[in-house]
């Protein structure tokens, strides 16, 4: 199934959310999982370039780069945020063929320190993402509820930087499951409650997270974190544009990666007691 372009906007703002929609085929899906496990094995045993690779593979491989301007994205989200659009950060979320990893109910706008709400996260399915694997799940219509209390749990097997996780109930029988097939796509508004279970299957599960933003946005803490510029026009210069990666695997983009690292990793962990989570060590 193809989700109907003309409907998104009307959908997303009723539901926070829109899904499936096809980007890239299943083929070519099959090479970007292909350069990033290339990428994984060439530093299975450097940890530290390893982490980055996953969570910057747009800013390290040019094929990533590509997929995160990839016209059927950009006509999508801009049917949200209009046509002038940066990528605030791509990472990877992988669930490893029968483990216990997940992600809490959580909303992703509260750890981020954006000063505004114009930020569409899109999720690119480079394996299927199933019930069984750990697909996503959405709470339609939470989007209307800003900036509900979370608590961290730090917890081993929660995928989130900080464990996070929705200090409030959340009613399970409204979940929708978000079944993706290699190379489609499901867009969620920064305010979503959304999760995702364990994966059961013999395959990795591996999903792309790319958040897309208006550039009228910036940082609450005046930091200009590494941003690419995608779409339209960026009339305000409120972050620091990287240009496309000229080459795989570059020295010179780790180091603007790890630059970015200590922006990325005083914003997510502001005010918690730890730092000692998933995502930006």
């Amino acid at each position: 199934m193809t989700l109907q372009t003309s409907t998104i906007a009307v959908d997303y703002e009723r539901d926070g959310f829109v899904s499936p929609f096809d980007i890239v085929s299943e083929g070519e899906a099959k090479e970007l999982r292909a350069d990033l496990e290339s990428a994984e094995t060439e530093f299975a045993d450097h940890s530290e370039k390893l982490s980055i690779v996953r969570s910057y593979p747009a800013r390290l491989l040019p094929s990533f780069d590509k997929l995160i301007r990839h016209p059927n994205l950009i006509d999508a989200v801009s049917r949200i945020l209009g046509p002038n659009m940066l990528v605030w950060g791509s990472g990877l979320f992988i669930k490893e063929a029968n483990t216990p990893h997940y992600v809490s109910w959580h909303q992703d706008l509260n750890y981020w320190g954006l000063d505004d709400i114009d930020k569409v996260t899109a999720w690119v399915a480079l394996s299927p993402a199933t019930t069984e694997s750990g697909c996503m799940r959405f709470i339609p219509g939470s989007q209307k509820q800003r900036g509900v209390s979370h608590v961290d749990t730090f917890s081993d097997d929660n995928l989130l930087s900080r464990g996070q996780e929705l200090a409030v109930e959340v009613d399970e029988s409204e979940a929708v499951n978000i079944v993706l097939q290699s190379g489609q796509a499901s867009l969620h508004h920064g305010h979503l409650f959304h999760a995702s279970g364990p994966n059961t299957t013999n395959d990795r599960r591996i999903g792309v997270s790319i958040r897309y933003i208006k550039p009228s946005m910036k940082q609450e803490t005046g930091d200009r974190s590494l941003v690419a510029h995608v779409s339209g026009e960026d009339n305000f210069n409120h972050f620091t544009v990287a240009s496309p990666p000229t080459d795989r695997l570059l020295e010179s983009d780790f180091a603007l990666c790890r630059d970015d690292q200590e922006i990325k990793r005083r914003v997510l962990y502001a005010g918690a007691k730890s730092e000692k989570g998933q995502r930006y060590r």
